[in-house]
């Protein structure tokens, strides 16, 4: 299949990116959306992106909440994204404990390779958005070319970096051939 027929795609991490992190949100009254991720989601569709969450969710593997917990909490939001038009291809998450030194948790590539082994995406063109340094290491790892961070933290080897989603957008909105 040749580079041009593959789809991009755009990989979120979610607490921090689409949720404010309030530490292992796992019920509904505590998901708040962050301020400019529908607008930001919409202009990445625009460019035909397709869209994808890789989320490490330890709270499960430490018994903080449970599997369904997650399950719950991820149709909740797929259905408020559907309402504002966005469709989220797929929800993958690690559900173990640091200690079990899996393979899917971020850095490691197992996310990637999960939605990968269902899809045809051209990973050079495609970008993730994180707020941890494991975000930004997992899109090396598994060749994404291009890289967001959020936040304050200083994360190393990060394309673009914003101290919020909501400037990322406006950032982006105004430059909109980085992601043509």
């Amino acid at each position: 299949m040749n580079q041009a027929s593959l789809s991009k795609a755009l990989f979120l991490d979610r607490d921090g990116i689409i949720n404010i992190d309030h530490g292992y949100v796992s019920k509904i009254e505590d998901f708040e959306f962050t301020e400019g991720i529908f607008e930001l989601l919409k202009l990445f569709i625009k460019e035909g992106y397709t869209l994808f969450i890789v989320t490490n969710q330890s709270g499960i593997g430490r018994g903080y909440y449970s599997q369904e917990d997650f399950n719950r909490l991820t149709d909740w939001m797929l259905d408020a994204f559907k309402k504002e038009n966005i469709t989220i291809e797929s929800v993958e998450h690690c559900p173990h404990a640091p200690e079990e030194n899996c393979s899917c948790r971020k850095p490691n590539t197992g996310m990637i390779e999960a939605i990968m082994s269902e899809q045809t995406l051209d990973l050079k063109n495609s970008w993730m958005i994180g707020d941890k340094q494991s975000d930004i290491d997992l899109a090396h790892n598994a060749t994404i070319n291009h890289t967001i961070s959020i936040g304050n933290k200083k994360i190393d080897t990060s394309e673009l970096s914003f101290p919020s989603i909501l400037e990322c957008y406006h950032y982006l909105e105004e430059n909109q051939a980085k992601i043509k």
